[in-house]
């Protein structure tokens, strides 16, 4: 059972934390705070570290101390709930954070989902004691949680964090491009790196600038800044204002909006920051950057550029840079399997999975039935909108004198497009309008509805998408596109960008009934699944949309899921396996398995197992190990009394645990089954 006990922060009273049953040796987490700033921590000692931390100046003058303690915690979860507490208490306003931002790191233990209920009960008490102001659910749904720069960081994160850092530091690269995937976390790695450079010792004192492209998220994130120790809100800073001075280092989220020199506003200011650059009509944002930085650190997709305005691709690929990648799926509940969904419908792939357990994706026939269902889930979780291609004009801007009370119409049903152009999904009327790829690009939703418009088509006998451009109303949008290829590729981007928003689901209506009959056969498997599939239509051959692409991958014999036999070394031949399972820089190998002790998880007799090649694998992977130089077997990998041991998953009580001996060695990790006809 968590409890919270409260001692004073005095030198001379420290004895009273050394009485405390869970005053040392025994892991804890602590807030020690004055009613206006916060430190938070975890020890395994809290009478020492209380003493350690009054020697800090700044600590000394804070008076209580509030320790969270459980006869059920351990290192791991001190480490998380330490974590949580300051992510929540930065978002809260309630104090103002003492902490760095540099440690903080997901990370999975046993039982996880165990300790998450414990923090949200200590968050309760919390909130009952009065040193904390809202609840968890509204601080989720807070643009100063979601942009924190206290954000704990995925591994692939933390990594690219540190590296920068360490370049940075060294002077050893000038360019820095983070590529990343929508829901990938670009923009909260901006904003941590921003502050963590600037409480090192090597990079405090460096001019950074962080450029936001788009007007909207560039306020958001301001406020974020205006709201934490040690930022303010002019170092977030638009395209435009670079040249204002001269800047060590730029942080550009977004570089995907930066802009060139067409189909844009105010070409006057343009040219006239071009003249002051000594750059002709060709300059770009990307060159203001340039110029006026020493370092630059651009967070890119180029997947995400949605307009002729938009930096081209190769002007960035022409960069002399250091390259980094980010992978995980922070946004959307459903993973990386769902963006990969997403890209393969516009690819014209068939998605390898259309079905999502833990997130709500969901096609309507009835566009008021959808928006009524967004209309309940923001009810409930709040921040649930409603977005939309740009296929209808805007009568109701605010700006033009037009009379007309609608924008858009389908059928009976009458809605308005966004009524502010900055903070839209903040905005009070929100949930009764419709947001544009310009108001919601950058931002999460809890619930997004989707209505692709009469714009984007699927033409059934040419297997292709097409878009109608007298349909296409962003004037910037479509300006000075001569090739309908390009104007097709940004309608793609903005609806895959539109797509990625939400959370928790995603919900969507689709305007023309054959692009609506080609989701809706991909999404229920009405396909044959075919290699190839051709199809003449004046007299060319055209790929049929339920083509699947394949790749082969080695069999390399049988692996015994019951006692260790020997294993077979040759290559016995290849199998075929869609490519979409298969991770790009990754070898892949196929075992038969061969017994009964997997079958608790999936793995029968005679299975065939997709395995990556590893060297290594992670508590709760199951894995193909190599037993004494020769015998193969698939076992679960876990940890007992600090030694490794491979554990069987059976109802057959005769296999019993393997304790690996040295030289023993993990093959590969079991990515999956495959199934019988593949």
């Amino acid at each position: 059972m968590s409890k919270i006990e409260t001692f004073p922060f005095d030198k001379d009273k420290f004895d009273q934390i050394r009485n405390y049953k869970f005053g040392r040796n025994w892991p804890v987490v602590y807030l020690i705070e004055d009613k206006q700033e916060v430190y938070i921590g975890q020890t395994v000692n809290a009478y020492f570290r209380s003493k350690q931390h009054y020697e800090n100046p700044e600590r000394s003058k804070l008076k209580e101390i509030h320790i969270i303690t459980d006869e059920e915690f351990n290192i791991s979860a001190a480490f998380d709930i330490e974590s949580w507490l300051i992510q929540y208490i930065s978002a809260d306003e309630k104090f103002i954070l003492q902490n760095s931002n540099g440690g903080l790191k997901n990370h999975n233990y046993y039982d996880k989902v165990k300790y998450k209920a414990k923090f949200e009960i200590a968050w309760e008490n919390l909130r009952q004691m009065g040193l904390v102001k809202n609840t968890l659910e509204d601080l989720k749904n807070s643009d100063l949680f979601k942009y924190s720069p206290y954000k704990s960081l995925t591994e692939d994160q933390f990594t690219v964090a540190r590296q920068i850092f360490k370049d940075i530091k060294n002077n050893e690269y000038n360019t820095f491009i983070v590529n990343g995937k929508p829901g990938t976390g670009k923009t909260i790695l901006a904003t941590y790196l921003f502050k963590y450079l600037k409480e090192q010792e090597e990079t405090k004192d460096i001019n950074i600038g962080l450029v936001v492209p788009m007007a909207s998220l560039r306020k958001t994130i301001s406020r974020v800044f205006s709201k934490i120790k040690g930022l303010k809100s002019n170092m977030v800073i638009g395209p435009n204002d670079v040249v204002k001075q001269n800047y060590d280092l730029l942080i550009v989220d977004e570089s995907h909006r930066l802009q060139r020199r067409k189909g844009i506003m105010g070409y006057g200011a343009f040219d006239k920051i071009n003249k002051f650059l000594g750059l002709g009509d060709d300059g770009t944002q990307l060159d203001w950057i340039m110029k006026s930085s020493k370092h630059q650190i651009f967070f890119y997709d180029e997947n995400q550029s949605i307009k002729p305005a938009d930096i081209r691709p190769e002007d960035f690929r022409n960069l002399k840079t250091k390259k980094y990648e980010l992978n995980s799926q922070m946004r959307v509940e459903a993973g990386e399997e769902y963006i990969k969904f997403i890209e393969d419908i516009f690819d014209l792939n068939i998605p390898n999975i259309t079905k999502f357990s833990n997130y709500d994706f969901r096609m309507f026939d009835n566009v008021e039935v959808m928006v009524n269902e967004i209309k309940e889930k923001n009810e409930k979780h709040k921040l649930a909108r409603v977005v939309a291609g740009y296929a209808w004009p805007w009568h109701t801007n605010p700006k033009k004198k037009s009379t007309k009370k609608y924008d858009i119409e389908i059928g009976e049903l009458k809605l308005i497009w966004n009524s502010v152009t900055q903070d839209w999904v903040n905005s009070p009327n929100a949930v009764n309008e419709v947001g544009c790829i310009h108001t919601v690009q950058g931002y999460d939703l809890n619930y997004v509805g989707v209505i692709i418009g009469p714009e984007f088509y699927y033409d059934p006998l040419k297997n292709k998408f097409g878009v109608d451009k007298e349909k296409y109303f962003d004037i910037n949008g479509r300006n000075g596109i001569t090739d309908p290829n390009e104007l097709e590729r940004y309608v793609i981007n903005i609806y895959k960008t539109l797509l990625t928003r939400g959370i928790k689901g995603t919900y969507v209506y689709i305007f023309d009934e054959n692009l609506r009959n080609y989701f809706k056969k991909l999404l229920n498997k009405e396909v044959i699944k075919k290699i190839y599939f051709e199809e003449f239509y004046n007299g060319k051959k055209t790929v049929s949309p339920f083509t699947i692409e394949m790749i082969r991958i080695p069999l390399v014999g049988s692996a015994p899921c019951g006692n260790p036999l020997l294993g077979e070394e040759n290559i016995e031949e290849y199998i075929e396996v869609e490519k979409s399972k298969i991770k790009s820089g990754v070898k892949y190998f196929i075992v038969k398995a061969d017994g009964d002790s997997m079958n608790k998880v999936g793995i029968n007799d005679d299975d065939l197992v997709l395995c990556r090649a590893a060297e290594k694998g992670e508590t709760g992977d199951s894995v193909i190990a190599l037993l004494g130089g020769e015998n193969v077997t698939i076992k679960y990998y876990d940890k007992k009394d600090g030694y490794r041991i491979l554990l069987p998953k059976s109802t057959n009580p005769k296999h019993q645990p393997i304790v690996p001996e040295e030289g023993d060695t993990v093959q590969g990790i079991v990515q999956e089954v495959l199934k019988k006809d593949t």
